[in-house]
């Protein structure tokens, strides 16, 4: 007998019926849905479902928070309704039709970075702990450092450079290989590619700058022209533009390349123009682009009205998560890391993640006793926390409006101090409370204060609109 039969039965008539549904998977907390028309959805009776414990719309897909008990009650759902099963990439390209342009391309970004995003946290954790090494003192007396006093911290320092540059270095390999993955084309040329523009027989290119003033950057000679033999180590958008190229290529040459001897000439066709279009126009072109955003950027972080950019980018961090434009924050992270060696806008999203997770504590401390309630509030402070945002903001904050508010307001002052006080990370890393793992360590102390601004705001305030009923959802 089913478990969620009756619960079942509810949602999927609130839903539209069968018929509405387009595709359905689900995650490790929720149903995620594709409808054909989201206007059918009664969200409102849908949330007053015993199982239920939130809804939100995002990237084209209508989601419903169950809990850990979610594959037991999609497994009853298939059942009910008849709906075939569907994996997470079918219910993406059925959601493709509910998007919109931006969000489309966001979801894009969004495909190609995720899969980095384990190497990128364990690189910016090793990066981490090798500043410590080679940047706190062992000893207030002599002022020497931890590899200055200990062999055996300098050799396991020396070490973890090894897996450091293959993650940051090397990020082009991963960046190609991803977009080939998430446009279906060969990953293996993916790779080739990606190691073509990061080769030990290019220049370095944190060595380019030097090279050009001194005149000794150096080139493929061929006769009639010459071009530089350099390489774009770190770099975000020359991989990404040199993958789709890749990609683009494989597609239309499989298109009219007999299946008989695509083996031999689709790789051959597809690979050999895309790096040389890589190294003559790409890459450079690609180069040129993530410098100038780079330095937007930077300028707005570094400027005399810095503070006013990291109120600004505190505040509505969150609002970017809720539209899928966040995504576009790990590339221009990345190339801040390549360009200035650290990046000072994410430590400000590591604040928006503290800044939810403590709006949602206060809430669960105001109305503590809901056990119906503690079943969403707990776990998505503690996940808001550890990085993961959404389950706090759809389940929790953005249903009851001021513990949203009040969360971009810590998270907006505590953004004001960070730039002011100039604080950077070394890399990316796991959001809200072990993002000091990847601080700067001359930032540490400073991100720690901007932490428990973003706490106690963020809580304090939610406290006082729910008794003053300010910003309170007329719902």
């Amino acid at each position: 007998m089913a478990k969620y039969k009756n619960e079942v039965q509810e949602l999927l008539k609130e839903i539209g019926g069968s018929e509405n549904v387009a595709s359905v998977t689900h995650c490790a907390t929720r149903m995620r849905f594709v409808l054909n028309d989201i206007s059918k959805a009664n969200v409102e009776k849908i949330e007053k479902i015993g199982v239920v414990k939130g809804t939100f719309t995002q990237a084209g897909q209508f989601q419903v928070i169950i809990g850990n008990d979610v594959a037991v009650f999609y497994n009853d759902f298939l059942a009910a309704s008849g709906s075939p099963a569907a994996s997470k990439d079918d219910v993406k390209k059925a959601a493709k039709k509910n998007q919109s342009l931006i969000q489309r391309l966001m979801a894009t970004l969004a495909e190609i970075f995720t899969p980095l995003l384990p190497a990128i946290i364990a690189g910016g954790l090793i990066l981490g702990f090798r500043n410590i090494l080679e940047g706190v003192p062992f000893s207030a007396l002599d002022g020497k450092t931890i590899v200055e006093v200990s062999q055996f911290w300098n050799g396991v320092n020396l070490f973890l450079w090894l897996p450091g540059e293959a993650i940051f270095h090397f990020l082009p390999v991963g960046i190609v290989w991803s977009v080939t993955k998430k446009m279906g084309t060969s990953q293996i040329l993916g790779i080739v590619l990606g190691i073509t523009l990061v080769s030990p027989q290019l220049l370095n290119a944190y060595a380019y700058s030097k090279s050009a003033a001194d005149g000794t950057i150096p080139f493929w000679d061929f006769g009639y022209f010459t071009v530089e033999m350099v390489g774009y180590q770190a770099q975000v958008i020359p991989a990404m533009l040199a993958g789709f190229t890749l990609a683009y290529l494989e597609i239309w040459l499989r298109k009219w390349i007999p299946n008989a001897i695509s083996m031999i000439f689709v790789p051959f066709f597809a690979l050999i123009p895309t790096i040389i279009l890589a190294h003559t126009i790409l890459g450079p072109v690609g180069w040129q682009i993530g410098q100038w955003i780079s330095a937007v950027v930077f300028a707005g972080l570094t400027g005399p009205f810095k503070w006013l950019f990291g109120a600004i980018f505190g505040a509505f961090y969150a609002p970017l998560v809720i539209t899928g434009l966040h995504h576009m924050s790990n590339a221009i992270d990345f190339q801040l890391i390549a360009d200035f060696g650290g990046t000072q806008l994410w430590p400000m999203i590591a604040l928006s993640n503290i800044a939810q997770g403590s709006a949602v504590w206060a809430i669960w401390w105001m109305h503590r006793g809901n056990k119906e309630e503690e079943q969403v509030s707990i776990p998505a402070a503690i996940s808001c926390y550890l990085g993961v945002t959404e389950p706090a903001m759809f389940g929790i904050n953005l249903k009851y409006v001021y513990p949203f508010i009040a969360a971009m307001i810590g998270s907006s002052l505590a953004g004001l101090v960070s730039t002011l006080s100039n604080v950077a990370a070394n890399s990316i890393g796991v959001g809200g409370i072990p993002g000091f793992l990847v601080i700067k360590p001359n930032s540490i102390l400073m991100f720690i204060i901007c932490m428990l601004i973003a706490a106690v705001v963020a809580f304090t305030l939610t406290v006082i609109f729910e008794k003053k009923r300010l910003f309170v959802s007329k719902k």
